[in-house]
């Protein structure tokens, strides 16, 4: 059974039962396919279909369940003419993981070279 509830700060949330902010947005993005959504509207807005397009593999139950979440999180909207965009929040995000980016490249090269 899906919670219809996205996580938020203040309420449980997964590794969290205080549900710190850094825990409720960690949670929200680690949902399958959450960042590749955001990622997608990086450039502007998308209508569902072009959204799935370039979410190769995603089913469109998944994708309305995200963008529900990520619309009552606020950092997704949609306009007038049924386009997704990113919020002016959703759009802060990128800037925020970038120095997420910057330690995740150092670490990955730490671990030296994959195995497989």
């Amino acid at each position: 059974m899906t919670n219809r509830n996205p996580p938020r700060p203040g309420r449980a949330v997964r590794g969290s039962t205080t549900g710190r902010p850094l825990m409720a947005a960690m949670d929200l993005l680690g949902r399958r396919w959450a960042l590749r959504i955001l990622w997608e509207l990086r450039d502007g807005a998308l209508g569902a279909r072009a959204l799935q397009a370039r979410c190769d593999g995603m089913s469109s139950s998944v994708l309305y369940e995200r963008l529900r979440e990520l619309t009552q999180s606020g950092l997704v909207a949609q306009d007038a003419d049924g386009a997704y965009r990113l919020t002016k929040m959703g759009g802060r995000l990128g800037s925020a993981l970038r120095p997420l980016d910057k330690w995740a490249t150092t670490w990955a090269a730490a671990q030296g070279p994959s195995k497989g």
